[in-house]
């Protein structure tokens, strides 16, 4: 073979190989890309499924007011209108001051009926009159007299000396300022579970505890409300007319699970449902939901038990079975693991 066709024989064995090299890319880069599978992880926050007490509230406001009447006691307070008309001639109490029970508190102009009355009485001790005649001075002397009906405080003087009243004249107004109560008008669909002798408590700082006196039977038309009203303790430091927020209790549910509120969220359907915590990943468990008091709420579903773990921040519109890590922050574990959660 002479030596022109050694050269052209290499020269197109090596294009074919080149050709082939640039075939084998060529397929090399055609065939598609492997997918990687890529796993979805999200943070989130979680909280524990606690037992618990919760209780079930009606709130609303209410008045403080003087005590009403009952089967053993008078009335706490009590407004004293002139006896008889006339010109008041003395008064002898001031606002804010203590009285008792039958003391005089004002007079009204009563010379002649008082010099009538020690007339009687001589006549009487000399036996020159008879004894109706002194009763009789003795009960118009009364009525120039406005006595204290109850022992408490004067909270009222609404007149003064040389005034003229008659049989409508508020004179004065006594209470007992130991002997309070709260009213409140709570709306009749939120009534019907409260029930005498339950718990109620005054919201003030310091919070007072009390009981259901009296729920009334009966519904004022003009504003759909039923009257509730509670005796106040002796040292309760309410005042009347003051307006305090109050909650009474309608319901106690002992030893039930709860979780925060936060982690009952509603799916797609509208139920409530809580992200259970298995492993690493968060599923979706129905539940039924009950009472909310201190920020959680108690719930119920078979496969729950007490210290299991639901997530509270990224609850909302999670997948189910979704890959989780969990990042709590220190005050999310002291809160978990106080006494009051457990």
């Amino acid at each position: 073979m002479n030596r022109k066709k050694i050269i052209s024989s290499l020269a197109v064995g090596g294009g074919l190989l080149w050709l082939g090299i640039i075939r084998v890319v060529a397929d090399a880069d055609d065939k598609p890309p492997v997918e990687e599978k890529v796993v979805t992880e999200v943070v989130v926050q979680t909280g524990k499924i606690t037992s618990v007490t919760l209780h079930g509230y009606v709130q609303g406001f209410g008045m403080i007011e003087p005590a009403p009447a009952t089967a053993g006691q008078p009335a706490a307070s009590a407004q004293l209108a002139a006896p008889s008309a006339g010109v008041v001639t003395k008064v002898n109490v001031v606002e804010g001051q203590s009285v008792t029970n039958g003391e005089v508190m004002a007079e009204l102009n009563s010379q002649a009926v008082e010099a009538e009355m020690e007339r009687q009485k001589k006549l009487y001790a000399q036996q020159n009159t008879s004894l109706k005649n002194l009763q009789e001075a003795e009960a118009q002397l009364d009525l120039l007299r406005v006595t204290a009906p109850l022992s408490g405080t004067v909270v009222r003087v609404n007149v003064k000396p040389g005034q003229a009243v008659d049989l409508t004249t508020v004179v004065a107004e006594v209470m007992d300022l130991k002997r309070l109560a709260v009213s409140a008008e709570i709306p009749v669909a939120e009534a019907r579970d409260l029930k005498f002798d339950e718990p109620l408590e005054v919201l003030t700082d310091p919070p007072v505890v009390t009981k259901i006196l009296f729920v009334s039977p009966a519904v004022n038309k003009d504003n759909d409300t039923v009257l509730v009203r509670s005796l106040l303790p002796n040292d309760s430091g309410l005042r009347p007319g003051q307006f305090v927020p109050l909650r009474m209790v309608t319901a106690v549910h002992t030893n039930c699970l709860a979780v925060p509120n936060e982690s009952v969220v509603t799916d797609e359907s509208g139920n409530s449902v809580i992200a259970l915590v298995k492993g690493d990943e968060a599923t979706q468990i129905p539940v039924q939901t009950g009472l909310r008091e201190n920020g959680l709420v108690e719930v119920a579903a078979p496969e729950l038990k007490a210290g299991d773990s639901v997530v509270t921040v990224g609850a909302y519109g999670l997948p189910d079975k979704t890959k989780i890590r969990v990042e709590n922050s220190s005050r999310d574990e002291a809160s978990t693991n106080s006494p009051a959660a457990k």
